[in-house]
């Protein structure tokens, strides 16, 4: 059945959003997996740049239904924000559906966020403080709300107040800055009235479309080693971005899943805390934040920036039985003499046979590199793979050779046709 998976294969930023509005034109619907408004999508659309947090990608086409799966936690004010920028820059929303499964971010997950975060002091995790963490916690402890509950007004009105109330004496108790609890009543009750229209069973709508055999898209955010399970742990995020995730958080099955195409810049970034083997500190990592304009989407905060890590690519590809790779922002090296890869992981002088299963050893890990020529040559306007310069192919070469998947996009630049895809 035709449904295919979009997943990040480093520590997110790799550039998914791209290669999902690529993609979207031959899809009919483009659904989000998990995660929340922490994470940002870019799409460049002619000379139109958008920032996404919460609707899928797949927005810009008509024919696109976009779908806020049961796995995601959503922000209530961005999601509106969102749209409202979206349609007075004349996309429409209208076709999009909101899981009555998916839960909702209240202002007492961020508050528990900056409290968390405040008390680690130097040891900081990095969150963006948007609540997703104790949302995804709430979840866990079965005390959150859901999309669906606004279906019922009266009934939604009781649940936030009541959790709003229970919240309050624990942030009291807790030295906290106190909730308005009538203000936030009444904020939801209004936003839960504006989602209603939008709330619909997409587990059953997604199941009637794979019926109807048309083509499905899921997307998720952030990475496979920001992970709640398999990434750098504790730095991680709370759900779960591998393709495993994309069953729980759409309501498809396995066995539905076609193919999952691994997105991967051609270097690494990664934002916040936590061991990077093939970081960049000098000015070569300046160079590539320059270029490569590292900023975080929803944050704006500096990238860490370092060389491409075929270990790490290696074990994303196994944990999310990828099926092609795409390769992005390969422009951004077009100036750089020299290309260093890590092929490899050293510690105590003792080769590592896999990716480790400890951020502490991971921290301690020497990088086993090695280095191709540049290609100093723009390559924005390649559109075919035989058209690529010799140097830029061997970059290509090595990552098939040592993931043992194929590449099968190009990322050239920063638009949507800026992009190779081999046939």
């Amino acid at each position: 059945m035709p449904v295919s998976v979009v997943v990040g294969t480093q520590w997110g930023d790799e550039g998914k959003a791209k290669i999902i509005d690529l993609l979207a034109e031959s899809h009919q619907v483009v659904a989000r997996y998990q995660g929340g408004h922490n994470a940002g999508h870019t799409v460049v659309v002619g000379d139109q740049k958008y920032a996404l947090q919460l609707v899928p990608s797949g927005v810009f086409y008509p024919h696109v239904t976009p779908v806020i799966g049961n796995g995601v936690v959503v922000d209530l004010p961005t999601l509106f924000n969102e749209i409202d920028t979206l349609e007075s820059r004349g996309v429409s929303c209208s076709r999009l559906k909101v899981s009555s499964l998916a839960h909702l971010i209240f202002p007492w997950h961020q508050a528990h966020d900056a409290l968390s975060e405040s008390a680690l002091g130097d040891q900081k995790i990095g969150t963006t403080l948007k609540g997703i963490g104790p949302a995804y916690a709430d979840k866990s402890r079965r005390v959150g709300i859901r999309a669906g509950d606004v279906r019922d007004s009266g009934r939604f009105k009781k649940l936030v107040h009541a959790r709003a109330t229970d919240e309050q004496k624990i942030f009291v108790a807790l030295g906290g800055q106190r909730l308005n609890v009538e203000e936030i009543v009444e904020k939801f009750v209004g936003l839960g009235k504006r989602l209603e229209p939008y709330v619909a069973d997409t587990v059953n709508l997604l199941h009637d479309a794979l019926r109807r055999n048309e083509n499905l898209l899921l997307e998720g955010a952030q990475a496979t080693f920001l992970d709640i399970d398999h990434g750098t742990y504790p730095f991680v995020t709370a759900s779960n971005p591998t393709a495993g995730g994309a069953c729980v958080g759409s309501g498809l099955g396995p066995r539905d899943i076609t193919r999952i195409i691994g997105i991967a810049k051609a270097y690494t970034t990664r934002v916040g805390s936590g061991p990077f083997p093939s970081e960049l500190l000098g000015d070569l990592g300046e160079k590539i934040v320059d270029i490569g304009r590292e900023f975080g989407t929803v944050t704006g905060r500096r990238r860490r920036p370092g060389w491409l890590d075929l270990v790490m690519l290696r074990h994303a590809a196994r944990l999310n039985s990828l099926t092609e790779i795409a390769l992005t922002k390969l422009d951004v090296l077009d100036t750089f003499s020299t290309v260093r890869v890590c092929v490899g992981y050293e510690v105590d002088g003792t080769e590592l046979l896999g990716y480790p299963d400890d951020a502490q050893v991971l921290a301690k890990v020497v990088p086993q590199y090695v280095d191709l020529d540049g290609w100093n040559a723009s390559i924005k306007h390649v559109r075919s793979y035989a058209d690529l310069p010799q140097q830029a192919k061997a970059l290509i070469q090595l990552v098939e050779q040592h993931v043992g998947v194929p590449v099968s996009m190009i990322g050239v630049g920063p638009e949507r046709n800026e992009c190779v895809v081999r046939r």
